[in-house]
């Protein structure tokens, strides 16, 4: 069955731009374009049962995916919620719920898409499309309150909480699992590997915190948490290089010493031996 394409964000040229205008006006301007918002998705969506009367099942969901293509998503839910409501044990239905967890996950409404997902997962284990609901739950969780400038410039996910991103990591891992010949599997690994250094990478700026602010040893216990829990990634080599400064400032030699040596042996090349990576040019703060 088809699916939604996922990841397709407008251009920078379509979010909303400052003008030169007087306050007063601005708030004018920004009031009627909300009251003119409210009132056309009112109309689209308030009178969705009345207006499908009569219809079948594929010309509502033909025209869900309609509303869809034209950036309606809460008109595009309305409609696929008719269409469960009104045809609940065809296949039509079933492909409602997948394209109405879409549609909230486009729309920002990641609680509800996530609820779509585990339902579809719960009810239809052996679909043909399960991994494509497994990967849309691990991309709901991987974009969860990462917000607009998020989608604009790709922040870093490892100064963010990191429940949503184990979340995100356990959704790809059980696609992968169960499912090693889709589609989605390929790069559901490679989210998996990005996640598993921002998860690592969490514990390394929870241990500069620590080492930052004099508390030593607390800033090991975070390394080594990096280390233990997240091996193999990039992460590891800030958080040797702060086990390492973190026993020569408790006074623990031997301790600082074997650490640089395996420092050396995984990173040998790591600029943190000679001073740490200087900053990016763009990290002003």
């Amino acid at each position: 069955m088809k699916t939604p394409m996922l990841l397709q964000m407008p251009p920078l040229s379509n979010f909303y731009r400052p003008t030169v205008a007087p306050m007063l006006t601005a708030f004018k301007v920004l009031a009627l374009a909300l009251v003119c918002f409210l009132t056309l998705t009112g109309c689209s969506t308030t009178d969705i049962h009345g207006e499908t009367a009569g219809w079948s099942a594929e010309r509502i969901y033909q025209t869900a995916r309609g509303a869809m293509s034209d950036g309606n998503y809460l008109r595009a839910i309305r409609l696929f919620e008719n269409l469960e409501a009104r045809y609940p044990y065809g296949r039509y239905a079933q492909q409602a719920i997948l394209e109405s967890a879409y549609a909230n996950y486009r729309l920002g409404e990641t609680q509800a898409a996530i609820a779509q997902c585990d339902r579809f997962i719960r009810m239809h284990p052996n679909h043909p499309s399960t991994d494509y609901a497994y990967y849309l739950k691990g991309l709901v969780y991987f974009r969860e309150d990462q917000g607009l400038l998020g989608y604009l410039y790709e922040l870093d996910l490892s100064e963010r909480d990191p429940r949503s991103m184990r979340e995100s990591f356990d959704a790809f891992k059980e696609l992968a699992e169960k499912f090693p010949d889709s589609r989605y599997a390929e790069d559901s690994k490679t989210r998996m590997l990005y996640l598993s250094n921002a998860m690592g990478m969490y514990e390394v700026h929870a241990a500069r915190y620590y080492y930052n602010r004099g508390a030593h040893l607390a800033a090991v216990n975070r390394a080594q948490a990096a280390l233990t829990n997240f091996p193999q990634t990039s992460s590891n080599e800030e958080a040797l290089w702060l086990m390492i400064n973190s026993y020569e400032k408790m006074g623990l030699t031997d301790l600082a010493n074997d650490t640089r040596r395996i420092l050396e042996a995984s990173f040998p090349d790591s600029e943190w031996l000679t001073g740490g990576p200087r900053k990016a040019w763009w990290k002003f703060w």
